[in-house]
Order: structure tokens, then C-alpha cells, then sequence
């Protein structure tokens, strides 16, 4: 663990840098499982809000 001495002997310590790296694009079947959880989120955010609606116009 890198560590200065300062003034009075009190120690500075740094934290550790992690590695850097380049991202990598997604592969086929990354975006084909984005797709279909974009989908899945739509339709289950679409359902629940029908839900609601349809609770609250029940009067």
C-alpha cells in the first residue's frame, strides 16, 4: 500500500488505482437480450399502469 511520511511522522496514505481497460462493444446476443428486456420492461410497466387505471375508475 503506497504510504508518504509527512511533517510530525504522521502517514498520508493513498487508495489503490484500479487497472484501466477499453469497453468492449456488446456482442449479437447481448443486444438481442437487451431488446428483450426492453420489451419485457414495456409491457410490464404498460400492464401496471393499466392496473391502476382500471382500479381507480372502478366507482
Amino acid at each position: 500500500m503506497p504510504y508518504t511520511n509527512e511533517e510530525g511522522g504522521r502517514l498520508n496514505n493513498f487508495a489503490q488505482e484500479p487497472k484501466v481497460y477499453r469497453a468492449e462493444p456488446p456482442t449479437a446476443e447481448q443486444k438481442r437480450n437487451y431488446i428483450i428486456l426492453g420489451v419485457a420492461a414495456t409491457v410490464l410497466v404498460g400492464g401496471l399502469i393499466f392496473v391502476a387505471f382500471s382500479v381507480s375508475n372502478l366507482s
